[in-house]
């Protein structure tokens, strides 16, 4: 946008700021209410970790788990003194600690409440490291191209094993947020989770064996029946019950590792026992995301080092799907990655509101890949938040629809119509959406901004990049240097976040930088091109 065209847009702010003010006096103003893209709320992160949604004041909102016991002996002599805009999450993952271990240290009564100037006792500094192996490729661990040649519904029809007799109800939400129930076998099951959290499905699968036998066993326990992964008094009050739950946890657990490891600077892992692991930068972050995930139920460090350092997830996988390692396999995203020009999701000259900064392409866990927007459009006063805006979704670069399905739509900008290949801008929350093997150009119409398929209160767009199936963090300042590449930019907008602040940050065009903030009633979050 030129700065003629920008003079103008300011204009029309101007005047429409009488009516901003005259909603402000309405004691029930029209706000919009972004959650992300998750199945279900609470299902993207285990009470407690690191990445949770934070917002930008000292008394932050953070996810209130089973407290943590440290002993004093656990302390050392450095401090924290919070600044403004911190929380016990963001100086919990600065140090590589829980915010159990901060509440403990430092007898936190309100872990949703800190002040600013408060002195924060800091945990021990990190007296092991983890071993020095490859537990896994990284072209195994993302349902990328490598994924291609596996069929999951052909495998798990061979079976003879009590994975093959399973069934699961899942929900789906509609465009305006009711939803619908259906009954899947355990294929569809493992292929949706696949599909959703983009992780291979043989890591899927090899955990369901590595945890419960189901590949091996005719039958198994009634209680790992329903709770194969993580048992229900592990769950934290959350109901994990069923496949859909069980496998959601577990792909969300492998993803915080793999991302969390190369793209929001995790470099230690905190034990129950108190103990805190360094993790090598020699490691590759497949590695690290199964490390994470089996260090989330080991009793203690050294329980997880007998575990992980017979290499028994590695032996199970072997034993189900052949050796990954017998051919060498290039990581899913080069170094150095340049995005190819993308535009706005809508048209120039309409002004969108930026309601969401980077966050969980789906689920917390995975790169912090999504940006969300809400459309222009108002609702009806006192009428349901989820509704179908009348606003187009536009195509924010020329390609083929890959998918179309439950509110989803990737556009596959390579054209072989294979999202697990090369670069995909994945949309959520989309209704009327155009069908799967249409061709666009930039611009071109492809639905309109709902509340359909994965977990949404509010109408709004959820967006973000992959490439070969792999999340790509829309600001990638804290990737490992050389696993780098470009920040996420529309119409020359630029994404730019905050250190373990998910939801958090800004869009920047030059000297112009719009905040990322839910709600209508101010000039901050509205984005236009």
């Amino acid at each position: 946008m030129n700065d003629r065209a920008l003079i103008s847009v300011l204009k029309r702010y101007a005047v429409g700021l009488a009516l901003l003010l005259a909603a402000a006096c309405n004691p029930n103003p029209p706000r919009i209410v972004i959650i992300t893209a998750t199945p279900e709320p609470l299902m993207a992160f285990l009470p407690g970790t690191l990445e949770t949604p934070l917002p930008l004041t000292a008394e932050a909102t953070v996810a209130s788990g089973q407290s943590a016991s440290s002993p004093a002996s656990n302390l050392r002599q450095e401090q924290h003194i919070v600044r403004p805009g911190e929380s016990l999450s963001l100086i919990a993952q600065q140090y590589g600690t829980t915010v159990q271990t901060l509440v403990a240290l430092n007898n936190i009564t309100d872990p949703n409440r800190i002040e600013v100037g408060q002195v924060i006792l800091l945990p021990s500094e990190t007296t092991v490291t983890a071993p020095n192996i490859t537990l896994l490729p990284d072209a195994r661990f993302v349902r990328g191209p490598e994924s291609i040649v596996f069929d999951t519904f052909a495998y798990i029809a061979q079976q003879r094993s009590f994975i093959r007799t399973v069934t699961d109800t899942v929900r789906t939400n509609t465009a305006t947020g009711a939803s619908f129930e259906e009954t899947l076998s355990s294929a569809e099951v493992i292929e949706r989770v696949a599909l959703e959290y983009s992780v291979d499905p043989r890591l899927l699968i090899t955990v369901l064996e590595y945890r419960a036998g189901w590949v091996s066993q005719v039958s198994v326990p009634p209680e790992q029946e329903i709770f194969p992964i993580i048992t229900a008094a592990e769950s934290g009050g959350l109901n994990r019950a069923g496949l859909y739950r069980q496998l959601a946890y577990a792909a969300n657990e492998l993803n915080r590792g793999y991302y969390g490891f190369k793209t929001r600077g995790l470099r230690a892992i905190e034990f129950r026992d108190g103990t805190r692991m360094q993790l090598p930068t020699t490691i590759n972050p497949a590695t690290v995301g199964v490390m994470f995930f089996l260090s989330r139920q080991a009793a203690s460090y050294s329980t997880w080092l007998a575990e992980v350092g017979s290499q028994r997830f590695t032996a199970v996988y072997r034993a189900l799907f052949g050796d990954p390692f017998v051919t060498p396999l290039p990581p899913p995203v080069p170094s150095g990655l340049q995005q190819p020009i993308l535009q706005l999701p809508f048209a120039q000259d309409e002004v969108w509101l930026y309601t969401g900064g980077p966050h969980g392409g789906w689920g917390s866990g995975s790169a912090w890949a999504a940006l969300d927007f809400a459309p222009p459009d108002e609702r009806q006063p006192g009428s349901a938040l989820c509704y179908i805006s009348t606003t187009p979704v536009r195509a924010a670069a020329s390609g083929i629809i890959a998918r179309s399905a439950d509110g989803a739509v990737v556009l596959d900008l390579d054209r072989d119509g294979d999202e697990r290949t090369g670069w995909t801008i994945f949309y959520l929350h989309v209704a009327e959406a155009v069908p799967p093997r249409t061709l666009v150009q930039a611009g071109d119409i492809i639905g309109y901004a709902s509340c359909a398929g994965g977990f949404s209160t509010a109408t709004h767009l959820h967006i973000g990049r992959r490439y070969n199936g792999e999340w790509l963090a829309a600001d990638c300042s804290q990737c490992i240097a050389e696993m780098r590449y470009d920040n996420f930019v529309m119409s020359n907008w630029e994404a730019e976040g905050i250190p373990g602040q998910e939801y958090q940050g800004f869009l920047r065009r030059g000297n112009l930088r719009q905040t990322a903030q839910q709600g209508r009633l101010t000039l901050e979050n509205r984005i236009s091109w």
